[in-house]
């Protein structure tokens, strides 16, 4: 199946400019190709890995990826679909950004072989350019009528656009331009909401040398409710395994609901159309088992973060759920009980089971304390505690650091020392 064919049947293309051309282009030999990423903060979220993923397919496709990273438009953020300006970056800041984000997009592109990804920033050619000639050479090809046609930034206007934001698709239009000439880069692929800066670029390309160059934008992925995906209860799901560690990574993908599998196994991960369509028909005959849920958590954790880091996740998931806290190491824990209420251990209290599960405020009173204790509903590192005689001592702390308290079969504490 040709690559474009492909990129259809994952459902992986929104708007193209002229899809003859571009499908020519394609077939005839390998085309060297951009996408853009801003560091608006200190990692790549869920939201780019279908641009990086698209990267990738491409590059295996036999085609040329240059991951550019924008330290210079960073700095001015784009307008695109935003109800409110940006708060702008220091200098300095964005560019420790840039860093990072570079570290992690060279997780997932080969830069050897014949078609070798390249790394660019656009830091490198903007602060050499002074404003005199950009206005000249560049501003004279972009006129007011068509920059406020653009939705982008339709939907600013009456709340309010500052001017550089307003300016923000020439700068995107000239970094197409400037890897044209450069790189030799004739398409651009990006997301939905990036389609009017991105045919500015060839819309420049195209006053300025009278070459055709082309686009590919991939729709914004959401789930079955409509909802964005790559939200987890109001915050970003992060590529970044400090941020959002591998463990909550897994966790994400394991509950994605059954109406999604399927179409986030194509868009999400590199097993063949075959066998998606086999894995959901196994998932529709048994879908209790969660098959579908179980391979979209292997294959994309280990695509971000590899495979010991997906093994250690099914570890810690498996050992919470049967309760063997033993059984894991410290790091393991606190992966897994990330957002379990802490409670830091004073020199005066009073250890006894009873008297701690109250100022921990695991059991809110002693009486409900004892009876916690007796009725056999509270574990210590995994092991039941049926004497409210008991006296936490060393060897409940684990690894000389923490003990983790349970009360029924699913409400974790954990007492740090």
């Amino acid at each position: 199946m040709e690559i474009f064919d492909e990129l259809v049947e994952r459902g992986l293309v929104f708007q193209t400019t002229d899809e003859d051309a571009l499908r020519k282009a394609l077939q005839e030999g390998s085309v060297s190709f951009y996408t853009g990423y801003d560091p608006t903060a200190d990692s790549l979220h869920l939201g780019h890995l279908v641009p990086i993923l698209n990267m990738r397919r491409l590059q295996l496709a036999g085609h040329r990826p240059i991951a550019l990273v924008g330290g210079a438009t960073g700095m001015i953020g784009d307008p695109s679909f935003k109800d409110t300006e940006r708060s702008l970056q220091t200098t300095e800041t964005v560019l420790e950004w840039t860093k990072g984000i570079k570290k992690q997009l060279e997780r997932f592109l080969d830069f050897e072989g014949d078609n070798a990804a390249v790394m660019a920033n656009n830091y490198d050619w903007f602060s050499k350019i002074n404003v005199l000639e950009f206005l000249r050479d560049v501003g004279k090809h972009f006129t007011i009528n068509n920059m406020m046609s653009k939705e982008s930034v339709k939907s600013r206007i009456e709340s309010g656009i500052s001017y550089t934001e307003f300016a923000y698709q020439l700068l995107q239009g000239y970094d197409f331009y400037f890897l044209n000439q450069d790189q030799g880069v004739t398409l651009q692929v990006g997301g939905s909401d990036q389609w009017g800066n991105m045919v500015a670029g060839t819309e420049l390309i195209r006053k300025k040398t009278g070459e055709t160059a082309h686009v590919i934008t991939v729709p914004l992925i959401t789930d079955s409710t409509g909802k964005k995906f790559g939200k987890s209860e109001g915050n970003a799901v992060w590529l970044d395994a400090d941020k959002t560690s591998p463990y909550e990574f897994y966790q994400f993908w394991l509950n994605v609901a059954d109406a999604d599998v399927v179409k986030f196994l194509k868009i999400f991960t590199f097993l063949s159309l075959e066998e998606i369509e086999e894995i959901g028909k196994e998932f529709e005959a048994a879908p209790h088992e969660r098959l579908g849920q179980k391979v979209l958590a292997r294959e994309v954790v280990t695509l971000v973060h590899g495979k010991d880091a997906y093994e250690q996740a099914v570890k810690i998931s498996e050992q919470l759920f049967s309760g063997n806290i033993k059984e894991l190491s410290v790091s393991e824990i606190k992966q897994g009980l990330k957002d379990v209420p802490n409670y830091a251990v004073k020199p005066e209290d009073n250890l006894n089971i009873v008297d701690i599960l109250v100022t921990a405020k695991i059991s809110p009173s002693k009486r409900q304390a004892r009876e916690d204790v007796q009725n056999g509903a509270i574990y210590i590192n995994g092991e039941r505690q049926t004497d409210t005689n008991y006296t936490l001592t060393s060897e409940d702390k684990l690894e000389d650091e923490l003990t983790v308290i349970r009360r029924g079969k699913k409400k974790y504490s954990i007492l740090t020392y």
